[in-house]
């Protein structure tokens, strides 16, 4: 029985000790050279740190440095934070406040942005840990006193209050995902991933460990290349990458920019998507430019470890259809949940939530938010059952397929009618000559706000084809054009800022 994930590092290791594990632009680690330089980290790291499950975090940049500091932490009996270095320095600052790390592992390079942030823990030099002589007999002692449940990652998520929060992961959620994802894909030995993900975007989490897993490689695509989709079509055809697990906006510059019209990727075979809504008119183009292609539609929030469900595409979809977020993963149970009703039956709306072992053990140093969304199952007054409530709507459909529509938030009530602003968004984005859409709802003046992206302004255009689809008290009646909509850093469209600078 698997109990932690360095098990998937030792099998590989012992397997395909030669065979690269991962690489960057610039240099690649075998598997055994991972376990050896790992091995490093954590005994540095256990002279620092006496306890254990304790938290370290790593300054990442998108190198294989990174992943080599997380699995010496974890060796080390504590748990990895990844923080960009790109974030600015105030965030840094406040997901430091919250997480107080006992260790803090950064490269020469970041040295200046560390010393800027006042921290007063124990500074690890990536560049002398990975030197240090290995202690392997206290790293086997540490591995015994493991159980599943231990903490393996925290990931830090945008706060409603604007304090991030810090996810609390197990091994055993992430043990659970990737046997998953093995099984239900046929990861293999011979899979090589293309990450896209940054490292504290849980999306890279199944880049990693199915690597780990299946003792495949996978290789970190420079961001810079998703800004140039000729630069990472080539990419991928040099690295032979075979399947990629992207960001839904990563597939969509491929899209706007007809990227394949002028080369396209000779070894891809799985495209499994997930972050946001795919619009159907972005699969269409993926999938006539790439039949032979398996694609997979994933849905789920970081605190049920990744995804909660997922959709094999098996047949065609219109550009104005909506896509399935399909069936719960093994040993995962959906309820729809209408306050604290259950709702069974098909095509009615209701909260998605979610039980399992899949769950998140909460949010770190912040137990008035996990008890709100961590709660008992209001639907089971027998014994203590944990479900999370996710704050997105769905329904089953009657195929007994499962649909997302919108966040509850974003479920409006406009001129007297109920209305998804999902719904909108998504008859806006089908439409050929939109690229991207948002609609936010301005309480106040009572008026639905459309932020469109496309070559040029269009709403007259947008009012004609959207209201041959749309009731008209569903038309948005303000429009703000975008040659490029803000998006977050994990690809995502930034509500917040359109909010904060437009509302």
């Amino acid at each position: 029985m698997l109990t932690n994930i360095l098990d998937y590092l030792k099998h590989s290791t012992e397997k395909y000790g030669d065979k690269t594990a991962f690489s960057d632009s610039a240099d690649s680690v075998t598997y055994r050279g991972l376990d050896v330089l790992s091995d490093s980290i954590a005994s540095f790291l256990m002279t620092e740190i006496p306890g254990k499950n304790e938290p370290a975090a790593v300054l990442i940049d998108r190198n294989i440095q990174s992943v080599v500091s997380f699995m010496g932490i974890v060796k080390s009996g504590n748990f990895y934070v990844p923080v960009d270095s790109q974030l600015p320095p105030k965030r840094i600052s406040l997901i430091f406040e919250t997480l107080k790390p006992k260790a803090v592992i950064f490269s020469e390079k970041n040295r200046r942005l560390l010393e800027s942030l006042d921290y007063e823990g124990t500074a690890v030099l990536y560049e002398d840990a990975a030197g240090f002589p290995p202690a392997r007999e206290a790293i086997a002692a540490r591995r015994r006193g493991a159980i599943d449940t231990d903490p393996l990652y925290a990931i830090f998520t945008s706060g409603s209050t604007g304090v991030p929060k810090g996810v609390v992961v197990s091994h055993r959620s992430v043990i659970d995902l990737i046997e998953n994802f093995a099984q239900i894909f046929d990861f293999q030995e011979d899979c090589v991933f293309g990450n896209q993900a940054p490292f504290d975007f849980d999306v890279s989490v199944k880049d990693i460990y199915s690597t780990l897993k299946c003792g495949g490689r996978m290789h970190i695509i420079p961001k810079l290349f998703f800004s140039f989709p000729g630069k990472l079509i080539t990419c991928i055809n040099e690295q032979k990458i075979n399947t990629i697990i992207w960001a839904v906006s990563a597939l969509r510059i491929i899209e706007n920019f007809q990227a394949f019209e002028k080369e396209r990727p000779r070894t891809l075979r799985t495209i499994m998507f997930s972050g946001e809504t795919m619009p159907c008119k972005v699969l269409n183009y993926w999938q006539q430019k790439l039949p032979d292609a398996h694609y997979v539609n994933l849905y789920g929030p970081t605190e049920i470890t990744c995804n909660c469900t997922y959709y094999k595409v098996d047949r065609h979809f219109l550009d104005t259809d909506v896509l399935p977020i399909g069936i719960p993963f093994p040993n995962t149970d959906i309820l729809l949940l209408d306050k604290n009703h259950l709702v069974t039956d098909p095509d009615v709306t209701g909260e998605i939530c979610v039980r399992g072992t899949s769950l998140a053990l909460g949010y770190y140093q912040n137990p008035g938010k996990t008890a709100e969304v961590f709660c008992q199952n209001p639907c089971n007054n027998n014994y203590p059952e944990r479900i999370y409530r996710t704050g997105d709507l769905g329904r089953r459909g009657t195929d007994g397929l499962y649909y997302f529509l919108s966040r509850k938030d974003d479920q409006i009530k406009h001129m007297g009618h109920r209305i998804e602003l999902g719904e909108v968004e998504a008859v806006i984005s089908a439409l050929p000559f939109i690229h991207a859409a948002c609609c936010l709802y301005h309480e106040e003046k009572e008026t639905i706000v459309l932020f469109y992206q496309s070559a040029e302004p269009c709403q007259r255009e947008l009012m004609k084809e959207g209201g041959k689809i749309l009731p008209k008290y569903m038309l948005p009646s303000r429009f703000v054009h975008f040659h490029s909509l803000p998006m977050t850093k994990n690809g995502k469209i930034d509500r917040t800022a359109l909010k904060e600078d437009y509302l």
